[in-house]
């Protein structure tokens, strides 16, 4: 229980009024009312977590107050716990129905009033904590909504228009080479735009948990030839070069390895893994791709260069750069993300001195 509640107590009898304060004045805040009227004045401007009330009083009763309470806005949530000097269930019944959480009988004995207390703003602070984690649920709900809306339509609408664009373009006989080969670079750069769109749809679907993968069999191989072919121009800029391994081997060019999952996040997750190892890697190394076929195929990406040790344990959370300038540290955390989502998983070696192996493990084809 959180210490330093508001309890209101509700008495016009200034004994018990003092005795509770007595009894709770080194745990929490204690104010009082003498009748029901101002009981809902306190209320209304103070919102205490929980509420002591006599039931009979002049004027307004305990019950009536109670009642006056629950119609509130304002109170309606605030926990109230009947003092009674009455043994009489009917009424006990009758202040439940009210929306009473309790009952103590007078005279008070302080151990079974202060717990009764604990107890119940033990559950009043567990909905108040349930409420606000409700309401934080929804309004990420709402905002994944909008943002999915704003991707779906805001962006990936025209850009699909965009990218048939170069198409239609490319059918004019009359272009010189550099038009065509610019022409041929827009497409390519748009479908890849629509790829990153349609994955981070597709991952916030997965973060939900409304996300169903249709595992297909697929060449990763070909896929893998693919991968290091698009990202030929950021290897060459970094000066480093790619081995692709199968089991051991060099493949030949008709080698297929298939496995059972799903191109788009696959590919994300080999893009992702492999754009970081070239970043990783210093000048005139090799990146080293070797697949490990079986009843689980396995992927190891190799590269010189030591993950910072600080950030090893943590390597795949959420917003973890590690150590890059203008990363957004989700690179590493959607790769896991995915590979989990296709019944695999992946992990980080650093165990051999001086280099960094990232190993993928995705369902074979039996």
């Amino acid at each position: 229980m959180e210490q330093g509640a508001r309890i209101l107590v509700v008495d016009d009898d200034a004994n018990i009024v003092q005795l509770i304060a007595d009894i709770f004045e080194d745990e929490h805040e204690v104010l009082f009312a003498l009748n029901g009227e101002s009981a809902g004045r306190i209320a209304d401007t103070t919102r205490p977590d929980l509420v002591l009330m006599d039931v009979v009083m002049p004027g307004m009763d305990g019950f009536e107050t109670c009642a006056r309470f629950k119609e509130n806005q304002k109170t309606a949530h605030i926990p109230i716990i009947f003092l009674t000097s009455m043994d009489c269930p009917d009424d006990e019944t009758r202040g439940l129905k009210l929306g009473a959480v309790d009952y103590i009988t007078k005279p008070i004995n302080p151990a079974v009033l202060k717990q009764r207390v604990r107890t119940h703003l033990d559950l009043y602070q567990a909905r108040q904590r349930l409420a606000a984690q409700n309401k934080s649920l929804m309004e990420a709900a709402r905002m994944r909504d909008e943002v999915e809306h704003i991707m779906r339509h805001d962006l990936k609408s025209p850009l699909t228009a965009m990218t048939g664009l170069p198409d239609i373009l490319l059918m004019d006989d009359n272009l010189t080479t550099e038009q065509r080969e610019t022409l041929q670079l827009m497409n390519e750069q748009g479908r890849r735009m629509l790829d990153m769109i349609n994955m981070s749809l597709t991952l916030l679907k997965i973060e939900y948990g409304d996300y169903e993968p249709v595992l297909e069999k697929l060449d990763i191989l070909a896929l893998l030839r693919n991968t290091t072919s698009e990202l030929s121009q950021l290897a060459k800029q970094y000066g480093v070069s790619c081995r692709l391994l199968v089991n051991g081997n060099q493949p030949d060019s008709q080698d297929q390895v298939n496995i059972l999952s799903e191109d788009l996040l696959c590919r994300s997750i080999f893009d992702n893994i492999y754009k970081n190892a070239i970043e990783a890697s210093p000048r005139g190394q090799v990146v080293s791709i070797s697949i490990f076929t079986g009843p689980r195929t396995c992927v190891y990406i190799e590269n010189k260069g030591e993950v910072p040790q600080d950030i090893r344990d943590n390597f795949f959370d959420k917003f973890v750069t590690q150590g890059k300038v203008g990363g957004t540290g989700l690179g590493s955390y959607s790769s896991r993300l995915a590979a989990r989502a296709l019944q695999g998983d992946i992990e980080l070696d650093t165990s051999t001195p001086g280099q960094t192996t990232i190993c993928v493990f995705l369902p074979g084809v039996s």
